[in-house]
């Protein structure tokens, strides 16, 4: 089983970095990214850092990895904290120091696009957290979700563990970011089912790895920081899907070639995100977006029925771009309680 250092904690007070390593978006959208910086300070008592290329677009992948060996060898930035996300952060990997990151571990905080940061840092034997963006999480309209609040200060400065809880309300309807009023009431949410549990009568703990279904498979597809199957034997894998939407044949046929690969039946336990039904692109009714979601959780489970019919799945957990989200650790320590229906993880 890997087993990754967890870096020290920042404290209140400290210097964090707020690091763009996919799109410079707080260039076109200052609102959201405004307002997650006022959150850093006066709700968690952090003192942001940018750089260079944190509010510029078009960036170049070099400029960006310069930034984070900036941001991670600085002693005084004690954790580092994505913007956003975006679709070409693979391009970031090459230009990286693994020994520079290996010398100087800190907490790196994103999930999407950001899995290849997290991935990256896992293959350094680095613990990350698989959540919280600034522009998203920090920067929600109205206030920050309480469970996404206390999820992220737990992950920020404690050690401890912490139980996962289901919300009994979610939301994945989202505002234009261009229109000022997107920022004046909470998001659309409805009430929540909780988690859906497969094969659950057993108690699975391990090491975790994954993170967003698409940029893996691009992981995959580019064989870029994708380790030998055996490397993640016993790990508890988790996976999400984005505002992309990606339909049924598409989530099965990477699971599949995931399965072929001799991936899927290495994990013991697989955490699936809530998936997100709704986007500016694809406003999907009420009816569609249930449809939606079932249809995502029949092809995973067809994939695990095929590789890895032993594993116990957990589905609809809120780590994924839906709102609450909590914040996992990636390469940290999950367990999941089949019998008693918890999930822990330890920060």
């Amino acid at each position: 089983m890997h087993e990754l250092r967890y870096p020290a904690k920042p404290v209140p007070g400290d210097r964090v970095a707020v690091l763009s390593p996919s799109a410079g978006l707080p260039a076109l959208f200052p609102q959201p990214f405004e307002l997650g910086l006022s959150r850093l300070v006066e709700e968690f008592g952090l003192r942001p850092v940018e750089y260079p290329t944190t509010r510029r677009m078009d960036s170049t992948s070099a400029e960006r990895a310069a930034d984070i060996h900036a941001a991670f060898a600085d002693p005084e930035i004690k954790a580092v904290i994505s913007s956003i996300g975006g679709d070409d952060q693979i391009t970031v990997l090459q230009h990286l120091d693994r020994a520079l990151l290996r010398r100087n571990p800190k907490p790196f905080f994103g999930y999407s696009d950001n899995t290849n940061l997290l991935v990256f840092l896992w293959n350094q034997g680095i613990v990350g957290y698989h959540g919280g963006s600034v522009m998203v999480q920090f920067g929600r309209p109205g206030a920050l979700h309480p469970m996404t609040a206390d999820s992220l200060r737990a992950a920020l400065f404690s050690s401890g563990t912490y139980d996962l809880t289901p919300p009994t309300a979610f939301g994945d309807v989202e505002g234009d970011w261009a229109d000022p009023e997107t920022f004046a009431a909470e998001p659309e949410s409805e009430p929540a089912q909780g988690w859906v549990w497969h094969n659950a009568d057993r108690i699975v703990e391990g090491t975790s790895w994954g993170g967003s279904l698409e940029i893996l498979s691009w992981l995959l597809m580019a064989d870029r920081e994708i380790q030998p199957a055996q490397a993640y034997e016993g790990c508890v894998l988790l996976l999400e899907t984005s505002e992309e939407l990606p339909r049924g044949t598409q989530v099965y046929r990477v699971l599949r070639n995931m399965g072929e690969r001799g991936l899927l039946r290495r994990f013991p336990a697989l955490l699936m995100g809530r998936a997100k039904s709704w986007s500016l692109d694809r406003r999907n009714s009420p009816q569609e977006r249930v449809a939606y979601r079932a249809e995502q959780r029949e092809a995973v489970m067809r994939a695990v029925n095929e590789y890895a019919p032993g594993t116990l799945a957990v589905f609809d957990v809120d780590f994924g771009h839906t709102d609450p989200q909590v914040v996992i650790p990636f390469g940290g320590r999950v367990r999941v309680d089949g019998p008693g229906r918890r999930l822990t993880v330890t920060y």
